[in-house]
């Protein structure tokens, strides 16, 4: 019966725990950390473009240590209020930072800017 050296089972141990507890990527989030950010961003685009009525596929979903950054261009500030409400429901999120810009949408046909009409000399 072969055993192994008792140092071995031990620097086994010793490496386990190191990765387990100690791993950190250069964000300084551990991988539990970057797996909970991911799901709580993918959680908020999901009940974004869920809501039928609001629509908000203008809007962008970062996730740092649980707080929630929103990003883009809504129509309203009924939808910005609309889309923060919306990444709240999700589980997770500590804090949301709502950075959404309104644009309003120029309907078809019209031109953005009135017509610059010359004057008669």
């Amino acid at each position: 019966m072969h055993t192994r050296p008792r140092g071995f089972g031990v620097l086994c141990s010793v490496l386990f725990l190191f990765l387990v507890m100690g791993c950190q990527s250069t964000t300084g989030k551990t991988a539990n950390q970057t797996v909970s950010d991911a799901t709580i961003s993918a959680a908020v685009q999901a009940e974004l473009t869920r809501d039928r009525v609001s629509n908000f596929p203008r809007i962008d979903v970062d996730t740092e240590r649980g707080i929630v950054y929103l990003s883009g261009i809504v129509e309203t500030e009924a939808q910005r209020t609309e889309a923060e409400r919306l990444a709240w429901r999700v589980e997770g999120v500590r804090n949301v930072k709502n950075n959404l810009q309104i644009q309003s949408r120029v309907p078809a046909g019209k031109p953005s800017k009135p017509n610059q009409t010359s004057l008669p000399l």
